[in-house]
C-alpha cells in the first residue's frame, strides 16, 4: 500500500536551489578494485536484503519525478552493470514522465567492462546516454589502477556504447598528480578520433583509503592549458550542469572540465543522491542521510516521503568545504555513496 499521494511541489533548499537531478546507487558491489575506491579485498558490502528493490527504486523514483520536480536520472554503483538485470529497471525508470508529460532523462555511469555485451539492450529498454569511466589509456597503468586488466574491453565497450546510439558518449577522467596528468592530451586525442567527450574530474576526498591530499589535485586550468597548447579551446556557455565545457576551435568536438576540488560549483547544485540501501543525501560530501528504505518497507505514504525528502533538502548545507580547516569527509566512499 503506497497510501495517499504526494502533493506536487519543488524541492527548494535555504539557498534558493532547487532539485533536478537524482542519482541513484543501484549497487555497492564492483567488479574493479581501483586503488583509489576500495582495497583489493573489497569493502564490506551491504547484504541482498538491504538492498532496494528494483520495485522500490521505481517507486520512490516515480515520486522524486512525479511529484518532486526531478527530471533527470542517473544510475549509479558501485558498478551499476554487475546488478542482475539492470535492463529491467531501466525499462521501469524510462516510463516515467514529469508532469508535463516529458521523459525522464535517463543516463549511466559505468566502467564500461560489459558494455560490449549490454549497451545495445540498455539503449534499447530507455537508456539515453553513458558516461564511462576511464583514467588511463596505457594498459600496464589501468591494470595498476583497477587491479584489472580489461582496457582493452572497455575501449571496446565505448565503441559500443557509442554504435548501440547512446549519446552523447562521455569519458570520465580523475587526473591524480603523480599518476595520470601526462595523459590530458592523450584522452583528448582519443576523444576527436573515437567521437566521445573527455570529462576531466579534479581529485575528490573520497578515497577509502583516506590518502587524498590536495597536492594531488591537478587544477581544472592546468587541464585546460595542456589541452589547448595542442587542441586550442573556446568556452561553451552551459546551464547548471557541473562541468564547464570547452570546444575545439577547428570544429573536432569537446571536452568538459569539474573543478569540485578548486572551482565548487556548489552555488549552482541541482543533485540529490539515493545509495543502494535507501539512504537520500542531499550532497557527495553529506555527514548525514536519511533513511528511505525504512518508512518505505514499513508502509509509508507517498506524502510521508516526500515530507521526509523535503525536510532533508531544507537543511541542505551551502557547500562542502574541500581545502579548507573546517572540511570533514564523508564516511562513505565514492562507491558507497553512489558518483
Amino acid at each position: 500500500m503506497t497510501g495517499p499521494g504526494a502533493p506536487r511541489r519543488e524541492l527548494v533548499d535555504s539557498f534558493g536551489r532547487t532539485v533536478r537531478d537524482l542519482r541513484i546507487s543501484v549497487t555497492d558491489r564492483c567488479n574493479f578494485r581501483c586503488v583509489y575506491c576500495m582495497p583489493a579485498e573489497g569493502l564490506a558490502f551491504a547484504p541482498r536484503s538491504e538492498i532496494l528493490t528494483y520495485e522500490e527504486i521505481e517507486r520512490l523514483a516515480r515520486l522524486f519525478v512525479g511529484s518532486l520536480g526531478v527530471e533527470s536520472i542517473r544510475l549509479t554503483g558501485g558498478e551499476p552493470t554487475v546488478r542482475a538485470d539492470l535492463t529491467t529497471l531501466v525499462r521501469m525508470l524510462a516510463g516515467l514522465r514529469t508532469p508535463a508529460g516529458e521523459p525522464v532523462d535517463l543516463s549511466l555511469t559505468t566502467n564500461g567492462a560489459t558494455l560490449t555485451r549490454i549497451a545495445g539492450p540498455l539503449h534499447e529498454a530507455g537508456l539515453k546516454r553513458v558516461n564511462v569511466s576511464l583514467d588511463s589509456l596505457q594498459r600496464e597503468r589501468f591494470a595498476a589502477m583497477t587491479r584489472r586488466d580489461v582496457l582493452p574491453q572497455v575501449l571496446a565497450g565505448i565503441d559500443a556504447a557509442r554504435d548501440a546510439g547512446l549519446w552523447p558518449v562521455k569519458v570520465n577522467v580523475v587526473v591524480v598528480r603523480g599518476f595520470n596528468e601526462d595523459e590530458m592530451v592523450d584522452f583528448a586525442t582519443f576523444g576527436r578520433e573515437r567521437g566521445v567527450q573527455p570529462r576531466f574530474i579534479e581529485f575528490m576526498p573520497l578515497d577509502a583509503g583516506g590518502t587524498w591530499s590536495m597536492d594531488q589535485v591537478v587544477s581544472a586550468d592546468e587541464i585546460v592549458t595542456a589541452i589547448d597548447s595542442v587542441y586550442p579551446l573556446e568556452p561553451v556557455g552551459h546551464g547548471p550542469e557541473p562541468a564547464a565545457r570547452w570546444r575545439y576551435r577547428d570544429g573536432a568536438g569537446e571536452i568538459g572540465v569539474i573543478a569540485s576540488v578548486t572551482r565548487p560549483f556548489c552555488g549552482d547544485c541541482d543533485r540529490v543522491r539515493l545509495t543502494a540501501e535507501g539512504a537520500f543525501a542531499t550532497c557527495l560530501f553529506a555527514l548525514d542521510d536519511y533513511d528511505l528504505r525504512g518508512p518505505l518497507r514499513s508502509g509509508a505514504s507517498d506524502a510521508e516521503l516526500a515530507d521526509i525528502v523535503a525536510g532533508a533538502v531544507g537543511l541542505k548545507w551551502s557547500g562542502h568545504r574541500i581545502g579548507r580547516v573546517d572540511f570533514v569527509r564523508p564516511k562513505r566512499s565514492m562507491s558507497q555513496i553512489g558518483g
